[in-house]
């Protein structure tokens, strides 16, 4: 057989590439920012109804849905709806070519939503025997500002049922072991302002707010425990000849350990209050984000992906990130995050994925949950 026919799917892979590509663009192409995913969330119901299935949305806006049958442990699977797009950013999908689809938000979180849907149709049809029970779980608020609003609710509302937690969100191969938790806060400085001659020199928002951002970058980071710094975004001032009488500034700290968070923040704040003194302003200090970090899997759930994924001919890579399962690392539930697709460029306008790539995703989350079923002494 030569090359050329020996890469063409069987009649059956045919059939579920096209189910997925369907799912995908569909998903992709509703919008989902951040605190406005009724419209995904619309659509995901209405897909699970059409499967055969009952979802339920709960108070924090997440769809969820118990696949029938199964055995073994509790598992949910969870795919969080949002993305970190606006909704005036055009988010329909282009096809590059065969292997290369591109679209704002098309991978993270669009392709996992589409492999959930996908496989709860399998169930339904019989078509994925060997299982463990199962939630699914489309959350809301995982990116952003977000602070995994959705995946707490679950947790904390059916925590107590589960014995693992996976969420499916990134590339094929990654497996996130480890929640990199963070403390985001809002400074706001405010002061008289006035005229840039007849008022000087007044005190400036805007003055205290460069200094503010220099101080911050002195902060000690650590290298171990990993962890990171950064003033995402700034504003303030009304005109060029107008000393500003308000400016403000978000600032994410990221770790491994959550004491080094806390020393961190701690830090942050009092070099904040030192600045504001400093410039005879006011300051607000606002927390907008507060993401656990560390571990709960001893090793069975990262092994059962590994072992998945080496079943495919791929190599599982163990990775830190936030995720919704920090939100059940939190709460000690043996969690891990698991990608279903290879592409790249995640939130940027031109994120792309290889469309080929989502049965392979399939097959693999299909193993994964055969192996689930037999618990972790199976």
């Amino acid at each position: 057989m030569s090359d050329g026919a020996s890469s063409r799917p069987r009649a059956g892979e045919a059939g579920e590439e096209a189910e997925l590509r369907d799912l995908l663009r569909r998903v992709c192409e509703t919008p989902a920012p951040t605190f406005e995913e009724d419209a995904r969330a619309a659509l995901v119901r209405e897909a699970l109804r059409a499967a055969g299935l009952a979802p339920e949305r709960d108070a924090a806006g997440n769809v969820l849905a118990w696949l029938p049958g199964g055995r073994g442990p509790t598992v949910a699977l969870v795919a969080h709806l949002d993305t970190v797009f606006g909704p005036e950013v055009d988010v329909r999908v282009v096809e590059e070519n065969a292997r290369r689809w591109k679209a704002p938000g098309i991978g993270d979180n669009s392709a996992s939503v589409a492999q959930l849907l996908h496989l709860a149709a399998q169930v339904v049809r019989g078509a994925v025997a060997d299982r463990p029970t199962i939630l699914l779980g489309f959350t809301v608020g995982e990116e952003g500002l977000g602070d995994l609003r959705g995946a707490r609710r679950l947790v904390a509302d059916v925590g107590a049922e589960l014995d693992a937690f996976l969420a499916i969100d990134g590339h094929m191969g990654s497996v996130v072991d480890a929640g990199v938790g963070s403390r985001r806060l809002r400074a706001t400085f405010s002061g008289p302002g006035g005229h840039s001659w007849g008022d000087y020199p007044s005190p400036s928002a805007v003055h205290a707010l460069g200094d503010a951002v220099h101080a911050l970058t002195r902060i000690p980071v650590p290298g171990a425990p990993r962890s990171s710094l950064n003033v995402g975004q700034v504003g303030g001032g009304s005109a060029v000849n107008a000393i500003a009488a308000s400016s403000w500034l978000t600032l994410d700290l990221r770790s491994l350990d959550r004491a080094t968070l806390d020393v961190m923040r701690a830090d942050a704040e009092k070099r904040l209050r030192s600045v504001a003194r400093r410039h005879r302003v006011e300051l607000l200090i606002e927390p907008v984000g507060d993401r656990p970090a560390g571990r709960s899997d001893d090793g069975w759930l990262a092994g059962v992906a590994a072992a998945a994924l080496g079943a495919h001919g791929l190599e599982s890579r163990l990775a830190a990130s936030s995720t919704d399962a920090n939100a059940a690392m939190a709460a000690g539930i043996p969690a891990v995050c698991l990608g279903v697709y290879e592409g790249g460029d995640a939130h940027r306008l031109d994120e792309w994925l290889d469309p080929t790539s989502l049965t392979v995703g399939a097959s693999v989350l299909r193993d994964l949950l055969a192996r689930l079923a037999d618990g972790p002494n199976g």
